[in-house]
């Protein structure tokens, strides 16, 4: 999901999470710290009744978002079908479905944006919501204890993420929260896809702001290592074509 309302701040507001106490870490819910992701800021609830609705918009969208949910239960199989599972960012909701289809699976969820957890509280169906626990956070430095769930799942947030010191701040903080593995998606290179946007970007007039990369492959895998992770699998939306890849991570030895 383009899940990307969240910052590097330390400001949160937990929302009804069963154990998600700040276990320590002492976060002040009115402080911030760090600069913000520019976009961070954009979804208001207007933004999140667009992004609810966008991935049904059309039959490309329609077949992409079948495509992720796809590769979504694929990730989840391969990861040990996680009891406990939190999804972050999690927008408005979109992936809520897939992991709601283990009917004893804890479902937590968290965004940046209150907005967009209400807007997939308010529109998702009643069985589904009814499972969530929801919680506003930001993704880099999370209200609640080490070990937290089994699984941290996080879509279409990565991409967003330009320089490697805010990759493997994310990855350290998804290291601490989880106790085994980790499932999320980026776009790498290496293929078609990658090659056509790499051209397009030289054509285009330099910008100051920028809130979509293309990773390389070698530069993110060696940054999971760095974080403490093994890679489990690489999951592609279509091989050799298409620029997202979803990988499923596993917690090494030690912390990172």
């Amino acid at each position: 999901m383009m899940n990307i309302a969240l910052d590097k701040s330390i400001k949160t507001a937990p929302n009804d999470v069963s154990g998600a106490q700040h276990a320590g870490r002492n976060i002040d819910m009115q402080q911030q710290a760090g600069e913000e992701l520019a976009f961070s800021q954009k979804y208001d609830e207007k933004h999140a009744r667009h992004y609810f609705e966008k991935h049904q918009d059309g039959l490309w969208r329609r077949l992409s978002d079948w495509r992720d949910h796809q590769i979504a239960r694929k990730a989840l199989r391969i990861a040990g079908n996680p009891h406990e599972v939190l999804d972050v960012p999690c927008g408005t909701g979109r992936f809520w479905d897939v992991l709601a289809e283990d009917p004893d699976r804890v479902i937590h969820a968290s965004d940046y944006n209150q907005s967009m957890i209400d807007t997939g509280m308010a529109n998702r169906p009643k069985e589904i919501t009814g499972r969530i626990r929801s919680f506003q956070g930001s993704a880099f430095n999370l209200p609640v204890p080490d070990n937290f769930v089994d699984s941290i799942f996080s879509i279409r947030f990565v991409h967003h993420l330009g320089e490697s010191e805010d990759r493997l701040k994310l990855l350290r903080e998804f290291h601490r929260v989880s106790r085994d593995t980790v499932i999320l998606s980026m776009w790498v290179d290496g293929n078609v896809k990658a090659m056509a946007r790499r051209s397009l970007e030289k054509k285009r007039p330099g910008r100051a702001y920028q809130n979509r990369f293309v990773i390389p492959v070698a530069t993110i895998e060696e940054e999971f290592a760095r974080s403490g992770f093994s890679i489990e699998a690489r999951l592609d939306f279509l091989k050799y074509y298409h620029m997202w890849r979803t990988y499923v991570l596993r917690k090494t030895q030690g912390q990172a």
